[in-house]
């Protein structure tokens, strides 16, 4: 886990940006997403039967958040299993004192909340957008139904399951003796892990400030990191955002 300094700001409104249900990531006159933009935002989509597909586009929509804005608070139930389509989403917890706790940072075709859709409980953590985000959305009766009947679908979330616990495993273990380069060279592994979303080709498309409070760490800080970074061959630092070089040494990356 990631203990930042402060709570960001602009994050006080708990509403998204109202939304017109014939714009939202569906076929003009249809109502329904295609197959294209599932396979788009889904690389799981590529696993299931016609059937299977069928359904799975059938029970997703899609809805655009504001910067700033939660998704959902800890506490409240989010009865689905959601993506990131464009945007960006930062998934923690905030004590009474105002102090977060970042657990991950989500971007495009990231999905998440599996966990408390299998168990049906309300969320253990906040989300929210860290910049105008558009998200796709299961309900839960077309994800149990997939959950139930899905050979395809049920090997996705082992692996999802497996890369996340792995994932956490090395916050916990590392990033309380990590030091600033450190914890940006592990956010930026999170946001670029290939296995649990599609492929992503390019850059990174972040900012300093938005890597920073993934990180837990100031933007001067978070500059001076990827510098550091940047000085040992592990990134390159673009004006579209970060693109890395060496991803072995990089998650592997220990400071001396």
């Amino acid at each position: 886990m990631i203990l930042d300094r402060a709570a960001p700001r602009g994050l006080a409104s708990p509403s998204p940006l109202p939304h017109d249900r014939r714009d939202i990531g569906r076929r003009p006159g249809q109502g329904l997403i295609s197959r294209e933009h599932l396979d788009a935002i889904a690389i799981w989509s590529r696993d299931l039967t016609d059937e299977e597909r069928e359904r799975a586009r059938r029970g997703i929509i899609e809805r655009n958040y504001a910067k700033g804005s939660y998704i959902c608070h800890r506490g409240d139930r989010l009865d689905y299993w959601a993506a990131v389509v464009t945007g960006l989403v930062r998934l923690g917890a905030m004590s009474a004192e105002g102090k977060t706790v970042t657990l991950a940072g989500l971007g495009p075709t990231d999905w998440f909340g599996e966990g408390s859709m299998i168990k049906d409980e309300p969320r253990k953590y906040d989300l929210y957008a860290l910049r105008d985000t558009r998200l796709a959305m299961m309900d839960r009766k077309t994800f149990n139904w997939l959950f139930e009947t899905s050979v395809g679908f049920n090997r996705y979330l082992v692996r999802q399951f497996n890369e996340r616990l792995g994932q956490f495993i090395g916050q916990v273990e590392k990033d309380r003796m990590l030091g600033p380069m450190g914890r940006m060279a592990r956010a930026l592994i999170q946001l670029a892990t290939p296995s649990l979303s599609a492929t992503r080709a390019g850059p990174i498309d972040i900012t300093q400030e938005e890597l920073g409070l993934l990180a837990g760490i100031s933007r001067q800080a978070a500059n001076k990191a990827l510098r550091d970074l940047e000085a040992r061959g592990l990134i390159r630092v673009e004006h579209s955002g970060v693109a890395i070089v060496d991803r072995e040494k990089l998650a592997g990356f220990e400071e001396e």
